[in-house]
């Protein structure tokens, strides 16, 4: 990983090569899975859906065409999808790498039906022919993310110069005086108030380091407020929707006037009235705007009856000289007089609507222009702040949740809108996702918090030190392995317990005791591991079915919502979901529970094998993700032979074994 660049030419060409690998690395693994799978087993897989039909046509939002899909027959359930609401799609009638393919946005999903949205009115083969929908590479954000790098050579203000000279590694970053201020909650702990005073202070870049549980969003939300009472225009911005909305809601619970920028589909449902899409409509311009539209359906209705000036037809006219040869009631090129005629009439409609949907978009950047102009405070995502929409606006402060989670070349796009920039993460936790090994190899995923952290140590960085999660037993080996020993309990968490089960087997009753927090479920070589097909992914089935013999039983007194399952491995999950097919019963990856905390968390190593190899369990942020989920308790499932290989994992269950919660299975 490069720590510091000489110029800005070489900060832009070593990130956009980096940018292009990830990049055509995603669109490869789609094109290769396109070409290797059937469109059966796609749809197997879970990323495609095969025989729909448009059955539904209607306006939502911002004026997006939504349309409903379903199965041939309305009987039929949609096949099991990892396809979700938010997620982009491509459509095609039987090869979603031809050139006639249309791309949407998932807007809404359920037994029977799926619902898209897209920006331009779909063509004709999407409403009245059988399509395939297939999971697609969202290529918008690469785009967003080599603009930026671009745009960044060419900004021109003070502030913003200072900023790039402290990304490039070529200027410390500077610091005003801390002042005293009156805080707006009143229920923040020491750190968290020293992090809020030191962010204000900072006159470029500032950094929260917020381990797992110690109130990250809370500590941002204090400081946007304090930014918005200094009369800053502030920019919030995080990599995934879901951090953003869960700032978005805490600012309305704190009653400030926030707006949310970002497809109405990918933003939380309760959230939906406070986005662009929905204040937009309660303007005149709107109403206007509506009027406008269905104009142009009357007319499109009755260009319907015209004859549509194709390459076919025309013969090489252009549409000018048809529009002459109407008027004169001559024709050229052995073309029949009533289809020059017909052609001219059909290009006379085409102007009115070209003309209307230029008018329409006049009135929406009026419209959009008036709400953005009184917003303070604007929530988005990373990708979401390089679109035109924000393109003119400038904000005194940008504020960047999940930083550590999100590539570099993104995390500038909000950088570039701003004069400073606060950004919370925890670099001991899981890196942005990069799929290109060479991109990953150059050092893609080492975020720019974690090389601002480098350069600068301590100085530009504070540390929320007091989490509000996890019992001590579970908290205490990652604070001492992940945290230099500084991460420390809350009171009302220190010593929270699941409530007592009995079963008819004292073993169980032994695992399941509310004393021990943290459970290790040794194996020892027991079940081997397994790779299934051509997967490279590994399971386990013998984890797998004490996991459910143990699961099943809390289920008889404790409701699914409080326990979750995590992995590592995706076949892992697979195999589990099979197993356990219980309705909010959450099952996934370490890397898709990151953020996320349960009460009681089962976590399944899966590897056992005679060579002791790890794999990507020696990625030692998996680790710490895994071990931090839990709030009362902790139980892992795995073999001590080959873990112990690792001296980390050595230390984890000889850690437990201390707390007497070892159990040879």
């Amino acid at each position: 990983m490069k720590l510091k660049f000489n110029s800005i030419n070489e900060y832009q060409k070593y990130f956009s090569e980096l940018i292009e690998l990830e990049r055509k690395e995603e669109i490869l693994t789609f094109k290769e899975e396109i070409k290797k799978m059937s469109p059966k087993e796609r749809e197997e897989k879970g990323r495609a859906l095969l025989g729909m039909k448009a059955t539904k046509k209607e306006r939502g939002l911002g004026g997006r065409y939504i349309v409903k899909f379903k199965k041939i027959k309305d009987k039929f359930f949609l096949a099991k999808t990892e396809i979700s609401v938010g997620d982009v799609v491509v459509l095609s009638q039987k090869n979603p790498l031809s050139k006639e393919v249309f791309l949407g946005t998932v807007v809404k999903k359920t037994n029977f039906s799926i619902s898209i949205a897209f920006d331009k009115e779909p063509p004709d083969f999407i409403l009245k022919k059988k399509v395939r929908i297939d999971l697609y590479v969202n290529d918008v954000t690469f785009q967003r993310m080599l603009s930026a790098l671009f745009r960044l050579k060419k900004i021109k203000t003070k502030k913003q110069k200072e900023l790039r000279k402290i990304i490039l590694g070529q200027s410390f970053p500077k610091f005003l005086p801390e002042r005293e201020i009156t805080f707006e909650n009143k229920n923040l702990n020491y750190s968290q108030k020293k992090a809020t005073k030191r962010a204000l202070s900072a006159q470029n870049i500032f950094l929260i380091h917020g381990p797992p549980g110690t109130g990250k969003t809370t500590t941002l939300v204090e400081i946007i407020e304090q930014l918005a009472k200094e009369k800053n225009k502030i920019l919030v911005s995080a990599e995934s929707n879901v951090a953003v909305d869960n700032i978005l809601e805490a600012l309305i619970k704190r009653g400030k006037d926030v707006i949310r920028i970002g497809h109405p589909a990918r933003i939380s449902v309760t959230l939906r009235k406070y986005c662009l899409d929905y204040l937009v409509q309660n303007l005149k311009e709107y109403k206007q705007i509506e009027k406008l539209r269905k104009q142009i359906e009357k007319i499109k209705e009755n260009q319907k009856d015209f004859l549509f000036p194709s390459k076919k037809q025309k013969r090489g006219l252009s549409d000018r000289e048809i529009k002459k040869l109407a008027k004169k009631g001559k024709t050229k090129r052995k073309i029949l007089k009533e289809n020059i005629k017909s052609m001219a009439q059909w290009l006379e409609f085409q102007e009115v609507i070209d003309y209307l949907r230029q008018r329409i978009k006049i009135l929406e950047k009026t419209a959009i222009n008036k709400i953005l102009k009184k917003a303070q405070i604007i929530c988005t995502t990373n990708s979401t702040a390089g679109s035109e929409l924000l393109e003119n606006e400038r904000f005194d402060v940008a504020v960047i949740d999940e930083a550590t989670q999100t590539l570099e070349p993104c995390c500038l796009i909000p950088i570039l809108l701003s004069k400073k920039v606060i950004m919370a993460g925890d670099h001991k936790q899981l890196p942005p996702t990069v799929l290109s090994p060479l991109a990953k190899k150059k050092g893609l995923e080492f975020s720019l918090f974690e090389r601002m952290i480098i350069l600068y140590g301590d100085k530009i960085k504070e540390m929320l030190n007091i989490q509000y999660r996890m019992a001590d037993k579970i908290m205490e080996f990652p604070a001492q392995k992940f945290y230099q020993g500084k991460l420390k309990s809350a009171d009302f968490v220190a010593n929270q317990k699941m409530e007592k089960i009995e079963t008819q087997n004292p073993f169980f009753n032994e695992i399941l005791d509310p004393e021990k927090n943290i459970v290790f479920l040794d194996t020892r070589g027991k079940f081997k591991e397994k790779t299934k097909g051509e997967s490279k992914s590994k399971e386990n089935l013998g984890e797998a079915k004490i996991i459910k013999e143990l699961v099943e039983i809390l289920l008889k007194n404790i409701s699914p919502q409080k326990i979750g399952i995590i992995s590592p491995y995706e076949a892992q999950i697979d195999l589990l979901k099979g197993l356990l097919n219980v309705e909010n019963l959450e099952i996934k990856t370490v890397d898709g529970f990151q953020g996320r905390e349960k009460g009681i968390i089962f976590l399944s190593l899966v590897r056992s094998n005679e060579k002791g190899e790890l794999g990507f369990l020696e990625d030692l942020r998996r680790l710490n993700v895994s071990l931090t989920r839990a709030k009362k308790k902790l139980i892992i499932v795995g073999d001590s032979q080959t873990l112990s290989k690792n001296k980390i994992y050595k230390d984890l269950i000889d850690y437990i074994k201390e707390k007497e919660g070892y159990f040879l299975i």
